[in-house]
């Protein structure tokens, strides 16, 4: 691990390219000086309106652009105060992933596993356009990341932001954030983000992407300073290689679709923490990437105040102390130079300019109330026109893994419904006062749990469930307060009610006694929240209670919601359990949702994000979150040490055949691939090995050239319509086949579509390591496209 004081010696030097692909492995590389904005691409009129503005600021106003301001009035709190003298009205950051967080008015949107589910880029695109919407109103200039709340009153500290999460990836299975992210891949995550920053950038919202890098597991991510020694926050260490393949992918992807702010994660990346690691900050994402934008940290992860300035940090919030007035005396000092400053202030009001926020945007956090016991203006932030979307990103979240002709329900006269994730909340409304408090559905950190037992290599783990009744996301900062929730329940009562259907239930019970009914659901859930990693991927409690009522019904249909991996070897293959749906984390109309995919008023559509093993042994060491031990327990290490063999990769290297694999998916109705056809394009034919284009945001520009096309036919073989995610995949040269491609096509009875997949420069190359360059794959390439990974329709191959 290098010095401070080494490191700031580089300070004067260009980044150092190093060649040794070891040096990046369990200590992070010094990269300085700190790049600057240049203003490339579609940056380049906001970067000049943004250092016009910084021309004119003082050496204080332009510091107090990079902290949180320690009072406001207006509910923000995660604020950058105003410069009223020059216009600037300051900045209101806000949560979450799938809503606007901590208020009132707004909607409870699917949450990122669910969108993930979905494969649906047009329907997440336009979930990314009405979510934004919501923030405008409300004043929310910033959708950042999630946090978890400190014990204060100061009101600063109910810090509110809204984020697009592509790391965590899902390489640890119990990982308790992973709801939050799309998929375990990095290409479908990569794409969904992007998607979803073009539907925000429509609303002139600033897009936070987190976190920055391998923020893998909650367990040790901040480190316990009230320990002797202090126990410092585990590092994740990886090679080169794996963390351009592999983590930095998905990020790549959503900064080439403009994203203005990166907030850099609490955790150490090769034993530099996150938001001072000069390699991450200034080597990779300013240079390499070319990020215009500015690093803001998650909530207290600053734990310098030089050493991060120079490495490549723009933002601190809250108030650290470590900036501020320490900042302006490192400036005048000389032991920072005010260029750094200039730049910091210069990439946070470019992307202020970017966005249009300095035409006609709300007054800053005019929507956000402290609590729900507060006055406050009330502002309606829910368009009418996000009601499909609502409801659709709910259904297509849905994945039906196994029907035995039990769905669709077919005019069932007698139902009976069990299970604690079938009914809505019996917590207060008004809670604590605050909305952090649970509100007919909206997720707190701590749940009344049902907890349940399972041995794994002679540890107990204990998993968690809500057995307060539905959940619809996972708990922690990410979670949001929708208006209403439908929980399944809900849903069903009413369904029964318009057919005249008679309906019994026991939630309670974990061993019901069950009437003769023509169908039996059964809805489980596991707990996820930020702050802690799952303790196990499946309960005894919900396995039996399962088990108990299909030993006494012959027709058992079992709903799961479930923010991450879900293992059901227990009762999958029972005769009498005739379908499982994973139902994810749906959002406020979850329960209209599934009642509505049950009867068969809607199709089933979506498509694991991840795979589902048969066996907890399956994963190995990647289960669960690596832990400090021996002569690192006051230094946690956790060793990627299986490179990009995470999920399907690391399945099909060790060959393992999963229960349900990656882009696994029913329906209600049959789809035929045809006439595959693999074509190169002029520019595959002109291509050098490596890229020689400019670098703007997103990296060098010709990684995005289309060097060829894979194109097929889809036929709905069935008799009703349906949506299709087909799916494209290669073989590469580090073993591993991986998606590249996807798309989503909406088919009526017979009805045949043509799909047309572009491979670019980078879906065809390989990090070279000594080149420190994407190097393009030469020789005969596997191509095959298919239902899922498993699911192969048809092949070729690619010759470059």
């Amino acid at each position: 691990m290098k010095s401070i004081a080494l490191s700031l010696c580089a300070l004067g030097a260009s980044a150092k390219v190093i060649t040794d692909d070891s040096i990046f492995y369990g200590q992070s590389p010094p990269v300085y000086p700190s790049p600057n904005i240049t203003g490339t691409g579609d940056w380049a009129e906001s970067y000049t309106k943004a250092q016009a503005l910084v021309a004119q600021l003082t050496l204080e106003e332009k510091s107090n652009l990079t902290f949180g301001a320690s009072t406001t009035d207006n509910g923000c709190a995660g604020w950058i105060q105003a410069i009223p003298r020059l216009g600037f009205p300051g900045l209101c950051l806000v949560d979450a992933g799938n809503g606007v967080r901590t208020t009132d008015l707004v909607n409870g949107y699917a949450a990122g596993l669910s969108v993930g589910a979905s494969w649906n880029r047009e329907l997440t695109t336009q979930r990314g356009h009405y979510m934004a919407g919501e923030f405008r109103a409300k004043g929310a200039n910033v959708a950042l990341g999630p946090g978890e709340y400190p014990q204060s009153d100061t009101r600063l500290y109910i810090y509110l932001h809204f984020t697009i999460v592509v790391g965590p990836l899902g390489r640890i299975a119990r990982g308790g954030r992973n709801w939050e992210g799309f998929s375990h891949d990095p290409y479908l995550s990569g794409l969904l983000a992007a998607d979803t920053i073009k539907g925000h950038h429509q609303r002139g919202i600033i897009t936070s992407l987190k976190h920055f890098i391998l923020n893998e597991q909650e367990t040790n991510r901040n480190p316990f300073a009230n320990t002797t020694p202090q126990v410092e926050a585990v590092s994740s260490n990886v090679d080169d290689k794996t963390m351009h393949e592999l983590y930095l992918w998905p990020f790549q992807d959503a900064l080439k679709a403009g994203s203005a702010n990166i907030m850099c994660s609490y955790q150490r990346i090769n034993n530099s923490y996150g938001c001072a690691n000069s390699k991450t900050l200034n080597g990779l994402l300013k240079t390499e990437l070319g990020f215009q934008g500015f690093v803001v940290t998650d909530w207290r992860a600053q734990h310098s105040g030089v050493a991060s300035a120079l490495a490549g940090l723009d933002m601190t919030m809250p108030d650290s102390g470590y900036w501020g007035k320490n900042l302006t005396t490192a400036i005048q000092n000389g032991t920072i130079p005010e260029s750094r400053l200039d730049d910091m202030a210069t990439r946070i009001l470019a992307a202020w300019y970017l966005l249009g926020q300095d035409e006609g945007f709300p007054k800053p956090g005019v929507g956000m109330p402290y609590a729900i016991t507060e006055p406050h203006t009330r502002v309606d932030a829910r368009d009418p026109a996000a009601r499909p979307i609502l409801f659709q990103g709910a259904v297509e979240g849905h994945v039906l893994v196994k029907n035995n002709r039990a769905l669709p329900l077919r005019d069932p006269q007698v139902i009976s419904v069990f299970g604690y994730s079938a009914p809505g909340y019996k917590q207060s409304v008004v809670g604590d006062g605050t909305y952090s408090a649970w509100k007919l559905g909206a997720q707190s950190t701590n749940p009344e749990q049902q907890v349940a037992s399972k041995v794994y290599n002679s540890t107990v783990f204990i998993e968690t469930i809500a057995i307060n009744g539905t959940i619809i996301m996972g708990g922690g900062s990410g979670a949001t307060t929708p208006g209403y929730v439908s929980s399944p329940f809900d849903a069903l009562n009413q369904r029964a009610m318009k057919d005249n259907t008679d309906l019994f239930w026991d939630f309670v019970d974990p061993a019901p006694q069950v009437p003769a009914s023509d169908a039996c659901l059964v809805f489980i859930n596991a707990w996820s929240s930020e702050g802690y990693d799952r303790p196990a991927v499946y309960d005894d409690y919900s396995d039996n209670l399962v088990l108990s009522v299909a030993e006494q019904c012959n027709n058992t249909i079992v709903v799961i919601h479930n923010p991450g991996v879900r293992l059901v070897d227990n009762f999958s293959d029972h005769p009498n359990i005739t379908a499982i749906v994973y139902a994810h984390t749906p959002g406020q109309d979850s329960g209209a949702a599934t009642v509505a995919l049950l009867y068969g008023d809607e199709n089933f559509s979506g498509k694991l994000p991840y795979t589902v093993p048969k066996n907890v042994s399956d994963y190995g060491p990647l289960l669960g979150p690596d832990l400090p031990e021996g002569d690192y327990l006051n230094y946690p290490q956790s060793d990627f040490s299986e490179g990009i063999f995470i999920d399907y990769r690391g399945f099909e290297a060790r060959n393992i055949t999963p229960r349900y694999e990656f882009g696994y998916g029913l329906s209600y109705t049959t789809f035929e691939y045809d006439s595959l056809s693999v074509g190169k394009t002029k520019k595959a034919e002109d291509a050098d090995i490596y890229p020689s284009g400019p670098i703007e945001q997103g990296g060098q520009i010709d990684l995005w050239d289309v060097l060829a096309n894979v194109e097929f036919t889809i036929k709905n073989t069935g008799k009703i319509t349906g949506k299709e995610a087909a799916q494209l995949y290669i073989d590469t040269p580090s073993g591993a086949r991986q998606l590249r491609g996807f798309e989503k096509l909406s088919l009526k009875p017979d009805e045949t579509d043509s799909v047309k997949l572009p491979l670019t420069r980078r879906d065809l190359s390989e990090w070279d390591v000594a080149a420190q360059r994407w190097k393009l794959v030469k020789g005969s390439i596997g191509v095959y496209v298919g239902a899922s990974f498993k699911d192969v329709r048809l092949q070729g191959t690619l010759d470059i």
